[in-house]
């Protein structure tokens, strides 16, 4: 077994956590992972992990080695991809999510052109807004908004993309055009809630004259499909916070109009997810850099190429 897979057998068990996950991760047995780190273990003279039947946790030098093997896969990788074409020739299924409004507007549109210049991939697309685990679902890579939970993977930032609170001139005429967050919460206006999974109670945090605040918004209708929100919104039910790029048709067209102006919401991160063994797929480097450079021009608003 060689040295270098049995550091990349370490750095994924000490990511997840688990000897099996890892083992998940890397496609090899239960057996397989404890001897790659047993050999490991061995090699250095020292105990990695401390295991018991129930739980698994770096010791010590596992914790000061984990950085340097990190930094030795990486610098391996650096050094494949400037001696191998990368692009020739990738092939093979690629397995990638993303929120449904990122998937509808910005990543299935560039499918068909990547496709077309890699014809032996194929790609799997899952679009859903609920928050979905890499490893367990055989995915490559992820596409999310906000904050990842997950700090053992890896993630490449796209863009702060900025978002807009509005709703339908109808609502307006009937309800008021609140100009700030307290207008929210003192004109009990009805306010569109996007419902994550462990969600409790509806914070929208906005950028006010003494720096960020959260305002606890309250409203009938809650959904986990983000365009069911625009849909609702545009039918006059309330107020949406949404990404602009979703929305700025809707109020280019004058069917949405932006409020609360005064407080507008933060920026909300874009990123991709990965796990180091996913990233050194060719066809998985190859789709982010595609993509990746797509999206982050839409979201600035400039146009991209055929």
């Amino acid at each position: 077994m060689s040295y270098l897979d049995n550091i990349r057998t370490f750095v994924r068990v000490y990511e997840l956590g688990s000897m099996s996950a890892a083992g998940r991760d890397l496609r090899i047995s239960p057996a397989v992972t404890s001897s790659r780190i047993s050999q490991l273990e061995d090699r250095l003279s020292v105990r990695l992990f401390q295991r018991t039947t129930r739980s698994l946790t770096p010791t010590e030098q596992g914790k000061a080695f984990y950085g340097g093997a990190c930094q030795i896969l990486e610098s391996v990788e650096n050094a494949e991809a400037q001696v191998v074409n990368i692009t020739e020739n990738p092939r093979g299924a690629l397995y990638v999510a993303a929120p449904l409004g990122v998937g509808r507007r910005l990543i299935a549109p560039q499918v068909p052109a990547f496709l077309q210049e890699y014809p032996e991939v194929s790609i799997r697309l899952r679009l859903t807004d609920r928050k979905v685990d890499l490893t367990t679902e055989g995915l490559d890579l992820a596409f999310f908004l906000g904050q990842p939970e997950d700090s053992t993977l890896r993630i490449r930032k796209i863009a702060d993309v900025p978002r807009v609170l509005c709703a339908a001139p109808a609502y307006i005429a009937a309800r008021g055009h609140p100009e700030c967050g307290e207008a929210l919460v003192t004109g009990h206006h009805e306010c569109l809630n996007l419902r994550f999974p462990g969600a409790t109670e509806f914070q929208w945090r906005l950028q006010t004259q003494d720096g960020p605040k959260r305002f606890a918004v309250t409203g009938r209708y809650e959904s986990d499909d983000g365009d069911v929100l625009t849909d609702w919104a545009l039918s006059g039910q309330g107020i949406a916070m949404k990404p602009v790029f979703e929305v700025s048709a809707h109020i280019e067209a004058g069917r949405l109009v932006p409020v609360a102006t005064k407080t507008p919401p933060e920026p909300i991160q874009m990123a991709c997810l990965f796990t180091h063994r996913r990233r050194q797929d060719p066809k998985t480097r190859l789709f982010m850099d595609f993509v990746i450079d797509r999206i982050a021009r839409a979201v600035r608003g400039e146009a991209l190429p055929p």
